[in-house]
């Protein structure tokens, strides 16, 4: 199976777990609550998305799920780190591809489980889709009674789920949610795929914005799930996912994912009549996605029975802006008495003072008055000349304290250490305060000698602080390991573009894999903003084993409203003795 350098996974779960919401920056796990879901696909049948057994499976006995458990290798390649989900036979699990270096998620059953077959077939086909639109399918393999699939893993997304924990989506957020994934499920029919389990917890964003739809035919493969109108329960679930965004509510009577239901005996309503303020005609498309038992049939516009059919309704609305950013006006200046003449409350003055104050003095224009004007210009001239004369001594007593002949040769202590030659780099870490990196696998590209090959930070939209996202107020960047103690002199280091504030730290010596900002107390450049190349001799050898290179603001990437930045290459300087 082709593999592929993103990095997402999609990580199954259900039954009775209790919900692992995601958050920014953090893995993602499926795990809504199974017995409360009521979407198009599963909801007549009796306990959520309980797979309904054919005869063939009654028949064979319930597979158990094998019993692995962390530090196990799949392939000498996969080592489990943390089991996630064990469901119904199948158990879903964080792993690292050593291969790689890289997070990923794994679902392993038994290769006689009654739905093996199925997983199979369904994780190759999803594989081949390729759309980067889809949490990517890395590997299939069938090896030792074992089935296992291997997922992209996704640490820099939040689920639909978290995000509608936090409030209703913005139209706009809407707008782009509904669009991305009536497109993405476009592509997905038109292959002859289909999801069927299109849940909160199956869509995520990304920090640059993004939709990802997660467990295409895979998740409804490990449950069973099947439709005779597979177009239509995609949708329908669409159309559930864009009146949540909008409402916060779950357009069923059951509670689920955490967001409460509609109010019994009172039907399907639309979600401008929920809540106060929801964008009309978003609220017309879900209603056209839903299935209403006929409530759009008063309507001019007629329901949406596919994805690309609601994908061209989505297309016909007038584009939904953005929200301007806020905009707090400074406040007005305000004169000071001091500035106004007076240290009290100024007092009314007549118009003819005013007239008067106002006057210019009158020109000297006696005999006296121009007497004096001669003597000041003379004294003018003359200190100007005493000016020149301790300014041209000056000079000549700074050209004999330069004359090498003359210099008095000094000792070891007056040498001033310069920066010489770079150093050897024998580790580098991408720095993730919050625990988890935006591009790990890149970061040997900013320490290969090779200024073309860089370390890239994904887009992010907004804010030029990493998005404003709360796990990345502390920014990123990248430690260097120098493998001992060194003296080091200076810098050199090229950044991907210019325009990001940047500030270059060192640990003390006794410090052993630093991770956090507070582990870095020496500042060898002071936190500001950097052009394309960025070099500097330091005033005084620092030693030091670590060294961190911290972006806090990233710049403009071809929009206003876009931001990305990143290091190309990274060299620290030891020291040299001038002679």
């Amino acid at each position: 199976m082709a593999e592929r350098s993103t990095a997402a996974v999609d990580v199954a779960a259900g039954g009775d777990d209790e919900s692992l919401t995601a958050k920014a920056d953090q893995p993602t796990a499926d795990g809504a609550d199974e017995s409360r879901e009521t979407t198009a696909a599963d909801k007549d049948q009796t306990s959520g998305d309980a797979p309904a057994e054919t005869p063939a499976e009654a028949e064979k006995p319930q597979a158990t799920p094998p019993e692995l458990h962390s530090g196990h290798k799949l392939a000498r390649r996969y080592r489990l780190e943390e089991c996630v989900t064990r469901l119904d036979g199948f158990s879903s699990w964080r792993a690292v591809d050593e291969k790689l270096r890289r997070a990923v998620g794994v679902h392993l059953l038994p290769a006689e489980h009654p739905r093996a077959r199925a997983v199979l077939s369904a994780a190759r086909s999803s594989a081949l889709l390729g759309d980067p639109r889809f949490v990517q399918v890395l590997d299939a393999v069938e090896e030792n009674e074992l089935v296992y699939v291997v997922h992209e893993w996704l640490p820099d997304a939040t689920e639909l789920t978290a995000l509608l924990a936090a409030g209703p989506l913005e139209a706009h957020d809407a707008y782009q949610l509904v669009s991305q994934v009536s497109q993405a499920m476009s592509a997905a029919h038109r292959e002859g795929l289909a999801h069927l389990r299109l849940t909160p917890s199956a869509v995520l964003r990304s920090s640059s914005g993004q939709y990802r739809i997660r467990g295409l035919a895979v998740n409804a493969a490990l449950r069973g799930i099947s439709s005779d109108t597979p177009q239509r329960s995609d949708t329908e679930a669409i159309g559930a996912l864009l009146y949540a965004s909008l409402t916060q509510r779950w357009p069923y009577e059951d509670d689920a994912y955490g967001l409460s239901g509609l109010p019994k005996d009172i039907g399907l309503i639309a979600p401008e009549q929920v809540r106060a303020g929801v964008h009309r005609g978003l609220s017309e498309l879900a209603m056209r996605a839903l299935v209403n038992d006929g409530a759009t049939a008063s309507r001019q516009d007629q329901p949406c029975a596919t994805p690309e059919e609601l994908s061209k309704a989505v297309g016909e609305m007038p584009r939904i802006r953005p929200p301007e950013p806020a905009y707090t006006a400074p406040p007005e200046y305000q004169r000071t008495t001091y500035q106004q003449g007076t240290y009290g409350r100024p007092t009314a003055v007549s118009p003819a003072a005013q007239q008067l104050a106002a006057a210019p003095p009158a020109p000297l224009q006696s005999r006296t008055g121009k007497a004096l004007k001669w003597a000041v210009s003379a004294l003018l001239i003359a200190a100007l000349g005493l000016g020149s004369w301790q300014l041209a001594d000056a000079l000549m007593e700074r050209d004999k304290s330069d004359d090498p002949g003359t210099s008095q040769p000094g000792g070891e202590d007056d040498e001033k250490p310069v920066a010489g030659k770079p150093l050897d780099i024998s580790d580098a870490y991408e720095f993730a305060p919050s625990g988890s990196g935006i591009k790990e696998a890149d970061v040997p590209q900013a320490v290969d000698g090779d200024a073309a090959s860089s370390w890239v930070t994904p887009q992010y939209k907004g804010y030029a602080n990493f998005g404003n996202l709360p796990n990345r107020k502390e920014g990123s960047g990248i430690i260097v390991d120098l493998g001992s103690v060194q003296d080091i002199a200076g810098f050199d280091i090229d950044l991907y573009r210019a325009g990001q504030k940047v500030e270059v730290l060192a640990a003390p010596e006794d410090a052993s894999q630093p991770s956090s900002l507070s582990d870095f107390s020496k500042d060898l450049r002071k936190l500001g903003a950097a052009g394309k190349h960025l070099k500097e001799t330091l005033d005084e050898t620092v030693r030091t084993r670590y060294v961190l290179v911290h972006i806090t603001s990233l710049p403009t990437d071809g929009s206003a409203e876009v931001f990305r930045g990143g290091i190309s290459e990274i060299k620290v300087l030891g020291t040299n003795r001038s002679e």
